[in-house]
């Protein structure tokens, strides 16, 4: 059995399935996909694609910090999307939260996402070493 610690923070929306925020097992912390859904209410942001990616991107940061990391430590994202064309949206909208050098990522395009969401994203982070 692998020491893995739970990573949970009322700062990101609740699981809205029997699954956690993120797991960290050794320096590694496995997010789980954040959809746009505001922590407070529980609901869909409104707007558009960069409002829902700036929703999912502001979660996903709350995760990480909530794990002792920044977004800047993730090595790896997968993109989920309704509509690839608004792949262009989120590659502009990443930049606003991501610095070079960039993590690996996959970005694909699905039929359907939990509760009309049009984007959801999932990370894994490399912990900074401890001081």
């Amino acid at each position: 059995m692998t020491n893995k610690r739970i990573i949970s923070t009322a700062a990101a929306p609740a699981a809205i399935g029997p699954y956690s925020q993120a797991v960290q097992v050794g320096s590694f912390v496995f997010c789980s996909g954040q959809i746009p859904l505001d922590p407070k209410t529980m609901e869909i942001v409104s707007g558009g694609i960069e409002a829902q990616a700036v929703r999912v991107l502001d979660n996903m940061r709350a995760v990480a910090e909530a794990a002792g990391a920044q977004l800047q430590d993730a090595v790896k994202l997968t993109i989920f999307l309704t509509d690839l064309a608004d792949f262009g949206i989120v590659n502009e909208t990443m930049k606003r939260y991501f610095d070079a050098p960039y993590p690996a990522r996959s970005t694909v395009q699905v039929s359907a996402l939990p509760k009309g969401a049009n984007i959801e994203i999932e990370a894994t982070l490399a912990l900074p070493p401890q001081a």
